[in-house]
């Protein structure tokens, strides 16, 4: 049986650029709701998982917006807070020819930067199954610091916590090196999701010695993905690889997401704790069908515009694994 996945970190606002003036500048934008994390607790909610999302809004129309969006998508909010002091968070998006998007942040100040622990409710972290976090919460040393706490609490509660690094080093202030910040947080996480490219920035001694780093830790399962190319899975004692499904791509910025919550709704509906990961491993037939759900929930996502309304429900993707099968 299913258990809550709680997902935490930023929810902001995605303007879509959209139609192109003489010199390439998008004619108007349209508003989206999103955020790392919080594609992520809407992708679980779309395929039948509990999902929730902590974070905090601003006090003003583009919070309300992502509320009422994370709500209708059946999203539990009760872990939202509020705040006067600074405003939702804004991203514009431009998208290439081959729907390959590229951000412009305007972040921070921002709201989500101001969660504190005590925004948390008591009851947050009892019965939950994951907690899914991304590096986007690390850019500052406070809430870096509230990543961190929430994270062992998790792990105290006997939650799975997750990690997409999902870098966007543009929100990182120049003194700040994100090496030196993502890999206590990798080595506190029990699944751990890479783009091909976050894994070549993270392999500056080579990818094995990464790799023998990484395992020095609580991580048990590494997925590595590359768009629509093979992606590929480690674990302490065994790797592997597997084909993903080729679309046509329409927009590519939330597939991420959308990937990473059919892995977690896939890995809340079976029971144990960091050690199921192991057994999973033993089961590859089992292992390599949970990926393929995943990369088929990625796929789905990027043949469509938008983050939240991208997301695919979990009976689109089983026909969508079936008639790709």
């Amino acid at each position: 049986m299913s258990r809550p996945i709680l997902c935490f970190g930023e929810a902001l606002i995605d303007f879509h650029g959209e139609g192109r003036d003489d010199r390439g500048f998008a004619r108007h934008f349209v508003p989206f709701a999103g955020g790392a994390p919080a594609n992520v607790a809407v992708a679980v909610a779309r395929l039948g998982g509990e999902a929730r999302f902590a974070g905090m809004l601003g006090e003003d129309r583009f919070g309300d917006f992502l509320m009422a969006h994370l709500r209708d998508a059946g999203v539990c909010t009760d872990d939202v807070a509020r705040t006067a002091e600074a405003n939702t968070a804004l991203a514009f998006v431009s998208l290439d020819a081959d729907g390959e998007r590229s951000f412009s942040f305007y972040r921070p100040p921002s709201a989500d930067l101001l969660f504190q622990l005590s925004h948390f409710r008591e009851s947050a972290f009892e019965g939950l199954r994951i907690f899914h976090v991304c590096s986007n919460s690390l850019t500052e040393p406070e809430i870096a610091a509230v990543t961190l706490e929430g994270m062992q609490r998790a792990h105290r509660a006997g939650a799975l916590v997750s990690f997409d690094v999902n870098l966007r080093p543009s929100l990182w202030p120049r003194e700040r090196d994100p090496l030196d910040h993502v890999w206590p947080v990798l080595h506190a996480t029990d699944v751990v999701k890479l783009s091909a490219e976050e894994l070549s920035w993270l392999a500056v001694d080579g990818e094995q010695a990464t790799l023998d780093r990484l395992w020095r830790g609580r991580t048990r399962l590494l997925v590595v993905t590359d768009g629509p190319r093979t992606m590929r899975w480690f674990h302490p004692d065994a790797d592997g690889e597997l084909p993903t499904y080729a679309v046509d791509t329409v927009d590519s910025t939330g597939a991420g997401d959308a990937f990473v919550g059919g892995l977690l709704c896939r890995l809340a509906q079976l029971d144990g704790d960091g050690e199921l990961l192991d057994h999973l491993v033993g089961k590859l037939p089992y292992l390599h069908e949970v990926l393929r759900y995943a990369a088929a929930c990625g796929a789905l996502c990027a043949s469509r515009q938008g983050s939240f309304t991208a997301m695919p429900t979990d009976a689109e993707t089983r026909a969508f694994m079936d008639a790709h099968a």
